[in-house]
This record gives C-alpha cells, sequence and structure tokens, in this order.
C-alpha cells in the first residue's frame, strides 16, 4: 500500500456567531455574511489566522446572561476573543492586519436610520480600532451576500458573491 505525500489542507467551516483559528495551514470559510459581518486576523509571521463571523453588533443588551452569553455572536466581545485564541496559537496583536466583509442591507423594507449591517460594520471598526489593528481590505455594504475564505499559509482572503464572481481583499 502506497501512501500519499500530499498533505490534506484543513477546511473549517465558521458558522453565524461562532470563530476558528489555524496555524501555518488550512483554509477557514464563513458563507452566508449577509448584515452579518466576518472579520479575518491575519500574523504573517507567526502564519496564526482566525475568523469570526459576527451576528449583531454589541453585547451590551445582552449583559444579565453574562453566564449564557455567546462572546463570538458580537463584534464588541468575538474580535477581542479571536484575538485571545490567536495569542495562544502563537500570534502577537501588535502584528495582526483584519479584513472585513459583509454588513449588507438584504431587506429594503428596514425602517430604521442605520440598518443591522451598518451597525455590525460601523461596530467592527470601533473595536480593531480600540485594538489597534489596522484594516488592510475591506468588501463591505451593498445589499447580497457574500462568502469568506481565509487561506491561512498565505493569508490570502476571498470574497464569493452569487452573479458577481470572487475578489481577493
Amino acid at each position: 500500500m502506497m501512501m500519499s505525500m500530499a498533505i490534506e489542507s484543513e477546511v473549517v467551516k465558521v458558522k453565524i456567531a461562532d470563530l476558528a483559528v489555524l496555524k501555518e495551514r488550512g483554509i477557514i470559510i464563513t458563507v452566508g455574511l449577509g448584515s452579518c459581518v466576518g472579520i479575518s486576523l491575519y500574523d504573517e509571521l507567526s502564519k496564526v489566522g482566525g475568523l469570526s463571523h459576527i451576528l449583531l453588533a454589541e453585547s451590551r443588551q445582552f449583559k444579565n446572561r453574562e453566564n449564557s452569553l455567546n462572546h463570538a455572536k458580537f463584534a464588541d466581545t468575538a474580535i477581542p476573543l479571536l484575538v485571545n485564541k490567536m495569542e495562544n496559537m502563537g500570534a502577537k496583536k501588535s502584528r495582526l492586519k483584519a479584513k472585513i466583509a459583509g454588513g449588507s442591507q438584504l431587506f429594503a423594507f428596514q425602517k430604521t436610520n442605520i440598518s443591522v449591517g451598518e451597525r455590525n460594520i460601523a461596530m467592527v471598526r470601533q473595536t480593531l480600532r480600540e485594538l489597534d489593528i489596522p484594516i488592510v481590505a475591506e468588501d463591505v455594504g451593498g445589499n447580497y451576500g457574500r462568502t469568506m475564505r481565509l487561506f491561512v499559509e498565505s493569508g490570502r482572503v476571498t470574497i464569493s458573491t452569487v452573479g458577481k464572481g470572487e475578489i481577493e481583499l
């Protein structure tokens, strides 16, 4: 029996209100970024990459249920959690670079002044700014969904959109 020498690349799927971190190789993917925002963080030196799929901007209104709070659900708690998990795998916060995507307004019937997607984008930007993590690329807004892939070996991020094809951030 001959053993294959090819190293399979791990593919990790991140669901809504979830996050994942890999080191050196693999692909982290999240689908269904509508009003949600995907945040990719990458440390080029340690080759540690992380991807978060946040559903809502801030956790404050849910603080009374702290013990059952899903920190990956909110921009203000998911990004620090992602940074912490990446640091535990050898990344340094000072070297992290962010790429973000999503924050669409998929439904025109919303009557609020600012959409859920716009609130999510604003909180992601604010949280990254507070952590001194620069956003080096983004594909946000619009009225369509996106799929985001982080290729951990290189830090490359691609965004796929139905009817619009794929772009690299």
